[in-house]
C-alpha cells in the first residue's frame, strides 16, 4: 500500500452560496449552455480530436479493447452474497463497457461499434433483470448502472431509431430500480447516495425531471446529515473503513455535482440549511484530513459497525489510494474536481493527492464515477 500519511495542510476556510430548499432546476437548461449527462460528451469528443496527441486522449486509448467481450456469458441477475461484500458477477461487464466508452469517446470507431453490439446483446437478453429484490444485489446493479448510462450517453447520436429504444426499454426499468427503499441504513448511507447519482444521471439524459431531482435533493440530505465537522456519521461509523465508506460518498456527491453543473445548478458551493456553511468542501476536507490525522475518525470509528476486513478500528484501510488490481482505481473522482479552477484551499490539496497518489497509475477507472474518469475529464 502507498504512504498513507501525507503532510497536508489544515482545513479549508469555504466559501459557499446556500442551495435553498426551494431549487428546481430545470433539464431542459441543457439546450440553453449546458449539458445533458454526466459530461458533455460532444465538447469532450471535440476536445480529444483536436488534442490527438494529448495525455488524455492517451488515458481514453491505454486499455485495450478485447473482442472476448462480445462473448461474456449475459447475467439474468444479480443475487445476495454471504458475509461482507456484494455480487461481483458483472466486474467483467462492468469493465468492458468503461473501458469501450472510453475508446468510443476518443474517436475509436471499431470500439463505440463494439460498445454498441455489446450493449444490444445485453438488452436483446434483458440482462439484470432478474436481479435479487435485497438491498446486497441492488447495490450490485446500481455500480453496473452508472457506467452502463455513461455509455449511453456516449454512444447515442450515433444509434438508430431502433436501437435507440431497445436500448431506452432495457435500461430505464433497471435504473429506475435502484430507486428501491429496504427500510433501513442503506435507504440513508452512501449505497442511497449511489442511486441517487444515477437516477439524476439518467434523469439528465432523458429529460425525466423527477429523476434529475432526486440527486438536487440528495445533495442537500447529504450536507444536512454532516457534522460539523464534514463526517457522515453512518460512514464514520465503519470501522477501519470509514474513510473508506467517505471516499465513496464524496464520489456519488462528485457525480451528482458534475451532472447539476450541465442543468446550469452548482451543487460544488451549496451549503447545508442549517445555517452551519457546511458544503462538499467541508467533507472533503474531513476525509483528507483524516487520512493525516486518523485520531480525527478514531471517535466515531469505534463504534465499529460493518467494519469489513479489518475489525480493528484502530488499523484505518487505505485502499483506496492505489489501484484495486482489477483496473479500478477508488481516486477516480479526483481527475473531475482537478479540471476545475481551485476555489479554495481544499480543492487544491485535492488536487495535489490526485497528482501524488493517482498520477503514476492513470488512467483512473471506477464504476462509481462512471469509467475512465481521466478520460472523461483530464485536461492537457
Amino acid at each position: 500500500m502507498k504512504k498513507a500519511v501525507h503532510s497536508l495542510l489544515a482545513a479549508a476556510i469555504l466559501s459557499a452560496t446556500v442551495l435553498p430548499s426551494s431549487t428546481r432546476a430545470s433539464v431542459s437548461q441543457a439546450a440553453n449552455g449546458g449539458y445533458q449527462g454526466l459530461f458533455d460528451v460532444k465538447a469532450r469528443k471535440a476536445f480529444l480530436a483536436q488534442n490527438p496527441s494529448s495525455n488524455a486522449r492517451k488515458a481514453c486509448l491505454a486499455v485495450d479493447a478485447d473482442a472476448k467481450w462480445l462473448n461474456i456469458e449475459v447475467i439474468k441477475g444479480l443475487t445476495t452474497t454471504e458475509g461482507y461484500g456484494t455480487d461481483r458477477s458483472g466486474n467483467q461487464y462492468a469493465w468492458a463497457v468503461m473501458v469501450l466508452s472510453g475508446r468510443a469517446l476518443a474517436g475509436d470507431k471499431r470500439a463505440e461499434e463494439m460498445l454498441k453490439a455489446f450493449l444490444l446483446k445485453w438488452a436483446d437478453a434483458s440482462a439484470f433483470s432478474e436481479t435479487e429484490k435485497i438491498h446486497d444485489a441492488y447495490y450490485a446493479l446500481k455500480r453496473l448502472m452508472l457506467p452502463t448510462v455513461v455509455a449511453y450517453s456516449i454512444i447515442r447520436d450515433g444509434l438508430g431509431d431502433d436501437e435507440k429504444q431497445k436500448l431506452i426499454a432495457w435500461i430505464d426499468p433497471l435504473v429506475r430500480r435502484t430507486d428501491q427503499i429496504f427500510e433501513g441504513s442503506v435507504d440513508y448511507n452512501n449505497h442511497r447516495y449511489l442511486a441517487d447519482s444515477v437516477l439524476m444521471a439518467w434523469g439528465s439524459l432523458t429529460g425525466d425531471q423527477a429523476l434529475y431531482q432526486k440527486g438536487l435533493d440528495r445533495f442537500r440530505v447529504i450536507l444536512d446529515d454532516a457534522r460539523a465537522d464534514g463526517s457522515l456519521p453512518l460512514e464514520t461509523r465503519r470501522g477501519a473503513r470509514a474513510l473508506w465508506y467517505m471516499r465513496q460518498s464524496l464520489t456519488s456527491m462528485t457525480v451528482m455535482a458534475e451532472i447539476a453543473a450541465g442543468g446550469q445548478d452548482d451543487l460544488f458551493d451549496a451549503t447545508a440549511a442549517d445555517g452551519k456553511k457546511k458544503s462538499m468542501w467541508t467533507v472533503l476536507s474531513y476525509w483528507m484530513n483524516g487520512m493525516t490525522n486518523p485520531i480525527l475518525v478514531n471517535a466515531y470509528s469505534a463504534e465499529n459497525y460493518i467494519p469489513g476486513p479489518e475489525q480493528d478500528f484502530m488499523k484505518p484501510d487505505f485502499g483506496f489510494l492505489e489501484n484495486r488490481g482489477n483496473g479500478r482505481h477508488y481516486l477516480a473522482f479526483l481527475e473531475a474536481l482537478a479540471v476545475h479552477e481551485p476555489a479554495n484551499f481544499t480543492q487544491r490539496r485535492a488536487g495535489a493527492l490526485l497528482e501524488r497518489e493517482g498520477a503514476n497509475e492513470r488512467p483512473l477507472i471506477d464504476e462509481f464515477a462512471g469509467g475512465n474518469a481521466t478520460c472523461f475529464w483530464r485536461l492537457g
